[in-house]
């Protein structure tokens, strides 16, 4: 879904990805959370062709035929090798890896490119993208006077901005981008707005 923030945000955010599922009904400042498809559906084609193979076997046993040789060495070497071997310490690594790795994909929320925006109503669940949002900040920092150029960053814990001043002096360039900043950041309408962090330099210089 999608929604419009502030005016002063400038233009309206995009929706979000397609991917995205709501991560409940209730809790305006939870992110949303990733479909995970393509790990899903590597999962499913490999379950698919595990029980395809099995299956295969079993109804060839069934009818009378031979089953294939791969069951038959499985088995021999399940029940022969000790449980201190390296190749099933591999792959029980292997196993417990993997199943970690899907535990990971299915607790954390993921779609980390989409940020909440602040319920205005209660059926309705906005995000804005982070590049959409760093387009914006950029957009009202390089109106500021004395701006060469910006680089903006929107993290999870902070608004990282990185600003070249090519005249005035530096300290009434800061007081200005900072004003200007935070009202942006407050326009953006987020559920969870991030703290400004704000450096300032001359062309070829390092900032303060």
């Amino acid at each position: 879904m999608s929604g419009t923030p502030d005016t002063t945000a400038g233009p309206a955010p995009p929706t979000a990805e397609s991917g995205a599922t709501l991560g409940g009904a209730s809790g305006g400042r939870r992110r949303f959370w990733s479909a995970r498809r393509v790990p899903a559906g590597l999962l499913a084609l490999v379950v698919l062709a595990i029980a395809g193979l099995f299956l295969y076997d079993i109804a060839a046993v069934r009818a009378h035929r031979p089953g294939m040789s791969w069951r038959h060495d499985l088995a021999r070497q399940l029940a022969e090798r000790h449980l201190d071997d390296v190749w099933v310490l591999t792959g029980a690594a292997v196993a417990a890896a993997l199943g970690l790795w899907l535990l990971a994909l299915a607790l954390t929320p993921g779609l980390r490119s989409v940020l909440t925006m602040h319920r205005t109503h209660p059926d309705v669940r906005a995000g804005l993208d982070r590049d959409a949002a760093a387009t914006v900040l950029r957009d009202r920092a390089l109106e500021v006077a004395g701006v060469q150029s910006v680089r903006v960053a929107v993290k999870r814990k902070r608004t990282d901005v990185r600003a070249v001043s090519h005249f005035r002096d530096l300290d009434e360039v800061r007081d200005d981008l900072t004003a200007v900043l935070e009202g942006a950041i407050r326009g953006l309408g987020l559920a969870r707005p991030s703290p400004l962090t704000l450096h300032v330099r001359r062309p070829g210089r390092k900032g303060r």
